[in-house]
């Protein structure tokens, strides 16, 4: 195995449903490998160290430096820099890949091929083709595949979708989400690649479904052939609509989206010390005394922030992966939603490639209940 600084890692190679377990092993602490030490590795390797019901066994990078900063801060635990000694160790039971996008099919495939259950860093694939074999590999094994979306482990995104679920905001009838910040520029991947999977991720968890259709434009400022801004539109069967921004060249961290209901408003702001604001406000259209006769009211009540506890979502999630090996029951954060999130970004790349046309996003997958 090799990789770069990006924790880059060389390989060859809904609801709540119950998984075919035959050949699957169901240990009841999970005994875990981190596959990539680059931004994001190191707080999966903290926090697999800090769950009492998971194992962290081996961590796994081409950089020998990384390597050495694990094993100071935790001595018991294994580095390697050959992706094969984790693969091959049947001491292991799960893999956890932080690598680039490009390497996550061929190193997730090799390790579900032997017998380990795999989550894998956002997005789950290059493509929906190679996220539907790794699908596949993973039912035939009856092992556990989980993209790492999150979001959807987050506090505040889970107290908005049960507002939502409630019927409390009435109707969707749009959502404009903005995710921007100065960097961090990526190399490999556009930043609708790179961003664009926490809010797709979030939309599809909060609304149960897939948009119908896609449309979006970029612009390449800072490095040729790759877009750090983006905006991107998309068209959903239930007729909710959302405006996504996406960039990595803005002059402040922000992380705001907006919910528009037929009786509540919903203002979420990551960044803030009240992350979920909910507006009583709205427009009513009364039925007309006379014909053609409309009488607009505006409706303007309390707003309410909602208390939400404090919880760290990658551990969440963590824990989530852990208890779908020991259960078999499917992770909240699904392979079918990875599979839409990357159906999802392979649509705005048609649409940009069609001078921001408007695109379909083919078999679209129905959403929890």
């Amino acid at each position: 195995m090799s990789g770069n600084g990006n924790g880059h890692v060389n390989g060859n190679g809904n609801g709540h449903a119950k998984l075919p377990w035959p050949l699957a092993r169901m240990p009841l602490t999970p005994r875990l490998a981190v596959v990539g030490l680059g931004y994001w590795g190191p707080n999966l390797v903290r926090n697999i160290q800090e769950m009492p019901d998971a194992e962290l066994v081996a961590v796994c990078d081409m950089r020998e430096d990384a390597l050495e900063t694990i094993a100071r801060r935790y001595p018991a635990v294994t580095t390697t820099t050959s992706f094969d000694d984790i693969v091959e160790d049947d001491g292991i039971d799960g893999v956890v890949i932080a690598t680039p996008v490009s390497t996550h099919h061929p190193l997730a495939l090799k390790a579900l091929n032997a017998g380990k259950h795999v989550f894998i860093e956002k997005p789950l694939a290059a493509s929906s083709e190679e996220a539907r074999e790794l699908m596949a590999t993973a039912d035939e094994r009856g092992l556990v595949l989980m993209p790492g979306h999150t979001f959807l482990y987050s506090p505040p995104v889970n107290a908005i979708r049960e507002l939502i679920a409630s019927g409390d905001i009435g109707e969707v009838y749009f959502i404009s989400t903005s995710r921007v910040n100065l960097g961090l520029h990526q190399a490999d991947v556009s930043v609708a690649w790179d961003l664009g999977p926490h809010d797709f991720s979030i939309l599809r968890y909060w609304l149960g479904e897939t948009p119908r259709h896609v449309s979006a434009m970029s612009r390449n400022c800072v490095m040729p052939d790759i877009p750090d801004v983006a905006f991107i539109n998309l068209e959903f069967p239930s007729g909710t609509i959302a405006h996504v921004e996406l960039s990595w060249l803005a002059p402040s961290k922000l992380r705001r989206t907006t919910i528009v209901g037929s009786r509540k408003m919903i203002v979420y702001d990551d960044t803030s010390n009240e992350p979920v604001r909910v507006f009583d406000r709205g427009v009513d259209l009364p039925n007309p005394e006379t014909f053609g006769e409309y009488q607009l009211t505006y409706r303007a009540g309390d707003i309410v922030s909602p208390h939400v506890p404090a919880a760290e979502p990658l551990f969440l999630e963590l824990s989530d992966f852990c208890e779908a090996i020991r259960t078999g029951e499917e992770p909240r954060s699904s392979a079918e939603i990875g599979l839409d999130v990357v159906r999802i970004i392979e649509s705005v790349d048609a649409s940009l490639e069609a001078d921001g046309a408007r695109v379909g996003v083919a078999e679209a997958t129905a959403g929890p209940t």
